[in-house]
């Protein structure tokens, strides 16, 4: 690791004791349950996966094969969902690497029947169907007829079947579409004459289940954001006493002046094409930190100190006013935040900003 790696540039710190942690407290709260922990935030860090995995999770959910290989080739065993659909070409990698894939197109699953016979194995499939918030599934109508075909295949499993929710519509589950999939459960499990896996959507279903609402059909659910952020996904709020901290995030100040609140000349269009608003509130001390709008969106970094606000960021540099702290922040000392899932996304897609687990392997 070249040394400006680790003193010029933004890092990443998971706590994997609070990861494990947090995972464990899910697992416990969802009884009957069975929990594909969700590691695509984290770019399928194994590191996570294992934390994950110690917590109780009984499978890994990615979505995209590159992760899935980076997990298998760190040497994990566990089942591993792929959650994004492959296209028709990339059946073999799916079957190589993944065990269970969500499908809705029978012309993938057709693929993935021939990589299948090439392989020597088999694979299994969670047939999609989408019950109102518009992202991945086939209607409700289609569903007996995928079945049918796919059940014909000589490699393919049908797993179960499932549904996405909140990703892109925000839809909230409740006792009307998952009541529709715990209904579609049964009318599937008859036509194929054996019990199914149902699979309730993602973190955002865990109120139903806490709640004593969720459809006793449904079994699974693929869980990352609460497990790895804290928070119910509906509110963002905190929930089931988790941590809200097993993944922070510092960068080292490289100025801090007094400088006017208020920006002076002509305005126009910022670097993004935004046109900014400010507030005057007069002379007070800014620091800026090395992290900027390519790492991580600074409205989802919350300062670790509530006397710092984020007043916004550049493609490069994080403007904060830092004029409560009892101190000047000194160049070259870190500054702390926690961030939403928007920025640990970013965060960890980032190749410019250091990742550090703790404890370390």
């Amino acid at each position: 690791m070249h040394r400006r790696d680790t003193l010029g540039t933004a890092t990443v710190t998971v706590d994997l004791k609070k990861l494990r942690d947090n995972s464990r407290r899910v697992v416990s709260q969802l009884p009957g349950i069975e929990v594909v922990a969700v590691t695509k935030v984290t770019c399928g860090s194994p590191q996570v996966a294992r934390a994950m995995l110690a917590g109780g999770a009984r499978a890994l959910g990615e979505s995209r094969l590159e992760n899935a290989e980076r997990l298998r080739e760190a040497g994990i065993t566990a089942p591993i969902w792929l959650l994004r659909a492959p296209t028709p070409e990339l059946a073999g990698d799916t079957v190589r690497l993944t065990d269970v894939s969500l499908e809705s197109e029978l012309e993938t699953v057709v693929a993935l029947d021939n990589a299948a016979a090439a392989a020597g194995r088999r694979h299994a499939v969670v047939a999609m169907v989408d019950l109102g918030d518009l992202r991945e599934g086939m209607m409700p109508a289609a569903l007996p007829a995928f079945l049918e075909r796919v059940n014909a295949m000589d490699h393919i499993d049908i797993a179960g079947i499932g549904v996405n929710l909140t990703c892109f519509g925000a839809i909230v589950p409740d006792e009307d579409n998952l009541g529709r999939l715990a209904e579609l459960a049964a009318r599937s499990e008859k036509q194929l004459g054996r019990p199914l896996l149902v699979s309730g959507g993602n973190s955002s279903s865990i109120g139903m289940v806490t709640s004593g609402r969720m459809p006793a059909a449904v079994n699974t659910l693929r869980i990352g954001e609460t497990i790895v952020l804290g928070v119910d996904t509906l509110t963002r709020e905190p929930t089931l006493d988790l941590h809200l901290d097993a993944i922070t995030v510092s960068a080292p100040v490289i100025e801090c002046l007094v400088k006017p609140s208020l920006p002076s000349g002509i305005s126009a269009q910022d670097a993004f094409g935004n046109r900014p608003t400010f507030t005057d509130r007069g002379e007070r001390r800014r620091a800026i930190c090395a992290l900027g709008r390519q790492d991580a969106p600074p409205e989802g970094l919350r300062p670790v100190d509530s006397r710092i606000e984020v007043l916004g960021a550049s493609s490069d540099h994080l403007i904060l006013d830092v004029e409560d702290l009892e101190r000047p922040p000194a160049l070259g000392e870190s500054l702390g935040f926690v961030p939403n899932y928007a920025a640990t996304l970013q965060l960890f897609t980032s190749p410019y900003v250091h990742k550090v687990f703790s404890p370390p392997a």
